[in-house]
Formats: C-alpha cells, sequence, structure tokens
C-alpha cells in the first residue's frame, strides 16, 4: 500500500474534481480508507496509471457564410492540440 492522501490532494492528482472522486467511489472504482473522524483517505497507488484523457476542439461560425472561417479555427485548434502533444483528439464543429 502507498501514501495515503487526502481527497483534495487524490482530486488533484487524478485531475478530476472532489465530487468525481467520490462518484468514482460509489461506482466502485476506487476505495477510500476513513479516518477516525471520518475523513477519506486514497491510497496514491490508485492514480499512478493516469485514466485515459480525451481532448475535444470546439469550433463554430454563426452562419453559413462564414464556412471557411471554420475550417480556419478548426485547423489552428488542431495544431494546438497537436503542438501540444495532447492525444486522442475528437474535433467537434458546429
Amino acid at each position: 500500500m502507498g501514501r495515503l492522501v487526502s481527497i483534495g490532494q487524490a482530486a488533484k492528482l487524478a485531475g478530476v474534481s472532489v465530487e468525481t472522486l467520490r462518484e468514482w467511489e460509489k461506482m466502485g472504482k476506487i476505495s477510500s480508507q476513513r479516518t477516525q473522524g471520518g475523513h477519506r483517505r486514497y491510497d496514491v497507488d490508485q492514480f499512478i496509471e493516469p485514466m485515459p484523457r480525451q481532448t475535444i476542439p470546439y469550433a463554430r461560425v454563426s452562419s453559413h457564410d462564414q464556412k471557411e472561417d471554420l475550417q480556419r479555427q478548426m485547423d489552428v485548434l488542431m495544431a494546438y492540440c497537436q503542438q501540444q502533444g495532447w492525444g486522442n483528439i475528437e474535433p467537434i464543429q458546429d
């Protein structure tokens, strides 16, 4: 067993909100131990392998006349995502 951390520290490690951790615990995805005061403590080993992330760049325009702008926006967003080294990119256009 690894080091135990508070729910706030565990949320930062996992890159999610405290509420998400509570939901994951209810669903059985992760587990915690309780202190005598009833506070949750999470084993950091549960968060060593990062959960898969998805990047969703979103571009939109107001009218059909701006169709070229939509493609330009998406090109810029995709270039930025690739420059950051983000994988699993699923763009959305509107």
